[in-house]
């Protein structure tokens, strides 16, 4: 047992963190870490009105714009400013994964595995009323609770949401010359046309997409389901075409013209880099750990999936575009088929190297956030 560690850590856990680099010191400061919130661009005024709620002063995030720390001991969920769709709560470390990307005006975003949409709602404010962000996320009611953040924070009109396997999700962003007819008739077109979004569908509609989703394999199966649309805005590109012009397939070497300018890959992993999921399982039992955590058969799966992620996120860049994966694992696989690029924001970032060249690491000894490992690619087509 490593006396630097308040958590009673499995010696098994202890050779696992002393395998990938990391003190489990880490596991002993973590009550100390502040709690970060991000201030909804337009909603700056917010700051006093906060500080008189929690009764003390937000401390600016010098190095990330937007962000602030508060007291670990703030229930966010409480103050006013969150309940009306004025602040956000999200890690430091996750919003530096996002500003990563150097999200421009116009641009197209894939968020591979958006739920619970913390970083989607980022970069839809990064985008303000220009260019789309596409969220994919496996589980519908995770997808849900982020289409519930989008419509909450008023963030929905560039915006699609599908409950789809992001390992074979191939739709390209609307509005590009990529678009297709669809060969459909004139009144068939009028009669399928996707009309604006509403909160509440009718019950037809609701009815074929039960239907639909009934003869489909299980939503938590890879690959076992078509993408299924559960959101749009009405300046997504969506509005006014017909299912089969929504739903087009890319083509090989399509994305490469067509595909998308940024994407993001949060990856599912173990969460064995956050500090504060580590220490609930000092009451989930640290068996559980080993089941959850260092078991490698779960591990190899993860990373396998993590993998397949990473590839078809790439494979849907155009070329010259950016990815940047993310995860909060200390394991990483080798990126040895992608060259990573340096992350030009992170000059003033307070984090370490992580044991890749070109990548960061974030903890909480050396960046006050939770951890979490970085990386960005760019496609370059010779």
């Amino acid at each position: 047992m490593d006396s630097r560690c308040s958590l009673p850590l499995p010696d098994a856990y202890l050779d696992f963190l002393k395998e990938n680099g990391i003190d489990p010191a880490i596991y002993g400061i973590s009550d100390s870490i502040p709690r970060y919130i991000r201030i909804k661009p337009g909603s700056e005024d917010q700051v006093q009105e906060l500080e008189d709620e929690i009764k003390c002063k937000l401390e600016k995030v010098v190095w990330l714009p937007g962000f602030f720390s508060i007291p670990p001991s703030v229930q966010i969920a409480n103050l006013k400013a969150y309940q009306d769709g004025k602040i956000y709560g999200m890690d430091a470390a996750s919003g530096a994964a996002v500003w990563a990307l150097n999200v421009s005006a116009g641009d197209h975003v894939l968020d591979l595995c958006a739920a619970p949409g913390a970083k989607l709602c980022m970069l839809l404010d990064l985008l303000g009323s220009s260019g789309s962000v596409t969220g994919v996320d496996v589980a519908r009611h995770r997808l849900a609770a982020c289409r519930t953040m989008v419509q909450k924070y008023a963030l929905g009109d560039h915006c699609r949401l599908f409950v789809a396997d992001g390992t074979t999700f191939s739709l390209l962003p609307l509005g590009t010359q990529w678009d297709a007819e669809s060969g459909a008739s004139e009144t068939e077109e009028k009669m399928n046309a996707f009309k604006e979004w509403m909160s509440r569908r009718p019950w037809k509609e609701r009815k074929r997409a039960s239907k639909a989703r009934n003869n489909n394999a299980s939503e938590l199966v890879p690959g076992a389901q078509e993408p299924e649309m559960i959101f749009y805005g009405r300046c997504s590109g969506v509005v006014g075409l017909t299912k089969n012009e929504a739903y087009k397939n890319s083509r090989d070497n399509e994305a490469l013209r067509f595909g998308y300018d940024k994407v993001l890959v949060d990856a599912e992993c173990t969460h064995d880099g956050s500090i504060r999921h580590i220490q609930k399982f000092e009451y989930w039992g640290w068996k559980t750990l080993q089941r959850r955590v260092l078991d490698a058969q779960r591990t190899d799966t993860l990373t396998h999936l993590q993998l397949q992620l990473l590839t078809n996120g790439f494979r849907l860049l155009k070329a010259g575009g950016s990815l940047v994966y993310s995860t909060c694992r200390c394991h990483t696989f080798k990126l040895f088929f992608l060259e990573l690029q340096e992350i030009d924001a992170a000059q003033n970032w307070p984090c370490r190297s992580g044991r890749i060249p070109n990548t960061l690491r974030f903890d909480p000894s050396t960046s006050q956030t939770s951890g979490l490992f970085v990386a960005k690619f760019k496609k370059i087509v010779s």
